[in-house]
């Protein structure tokens, strides 16, 4: 009996995941994938100079590195990245569900991004999620950006320590949030209140923000799925802050004290 095409799709699907690999660059984001030992490293391409920089991470990541010239320097990236001499093909991590990750921490905060693609603005949120203390970065399968070697060089190191998700469809998520318990704010610039007066007396519970993409901001079935809208704080009427930029400052705005 022939299989349904949705079946032979899936299972395609499934196999195109599980041969994915990640070429990362770069001596700080190498060095934190070579120490983690989460990440299934494959090939570990150096030069004389970055082997040298590298020799203890090199030592404690058990993988054999190939040594090449300068001007030999072929690893699949492109070609204008700073790569300083390194680059390691790995396979994607995989940090579990959305529960696991979602629950256990006191006053977990949760970032959400709605069709925020560029793998710099998503490096740079991982980062600032590590540093305030994040339990997790939700991202969707598609419009998301991927794990890159710009989005690992962009997050320095975080990409290896920082939860991120990436789930089938963002609004199905916010509702599994909201049924754990957590207080879902979309981030909007035309809303009322302020993330602080929407926390007020409630800053104990478990917080997920939601940023979309700047310009497009959070799609209607985002804004219509979350608990409310809220805006940060801003003391000047002219533009919008970078999506990273905004993120930081939400996290930041929602701790809990």
């Amino acid at each position: 009996m022939k299989k349904p095409k949705w079946v032979v799709e899936k299972e395609q699907a499934r196999k195109a995941a599980g041969s994915e690999t990640v070429w990362l660059f770069g001596l700080h984001a190498v060095r934190d994938a070579l120490l983690n030992p989460k990440r299934e490293k494959l090939r570990l391409m150096v030069t004389k100079n970055a082997s040298d920089k590298l020799s203890d991470a090199i030592a404690q990541g058990g993988i054999e590195p190939e040594v090449v010239e300068p001007r030999g320097f072929s690893a699949p990236i492109d070609s204008g990245s700073v790569h300083q001499g390194a680059a390691l093909e790995v396979k994607p991590l995989n940090w579990g569900g959305l529960a696991e990750n979602c629950i256990g921490a006191e006053s977990p905060r949760v970032i959400l991004l709605d069709r925020v693609t560029d793998p710099h603005n998503v490096g740079a949120i991982l980062r600032s999620a590590e540093v305030l203390g994040a339990s997790a970065v939700i991202g969707t399968r598609h419009h998301s950006a991927p794990e890159t070697g710009a989005l690992a060089k962009t997050a320095s190191g975080a990409l290896e320590r920082q939860p991120y998700l990436r789930m089938r469809n963002l609004s199905d998520t916010i509702v599994e949030l909201q049924r754990m318990g957590f207080l879902v704010l979309g981030l909007d610039g035309e809303a009322e209140q302020t993330i602080e007066a929407a926390l007020e007396g409630r800053r104990d519970h478990p917080v997920a923000l939601v940023l979309g993409a700047e310009g497009p901001g959070l799609r209607q079935k985002t804004k219509e799925t979350v608990d409310q809208l809220v805006k940060i704080d801003a003391a000047g009427g002219f533009g919008s802050l970078n999506v990273s930029n905004a993120a930081a400052i939400a996290l930041y705005a929602s701790k809990a004290h």
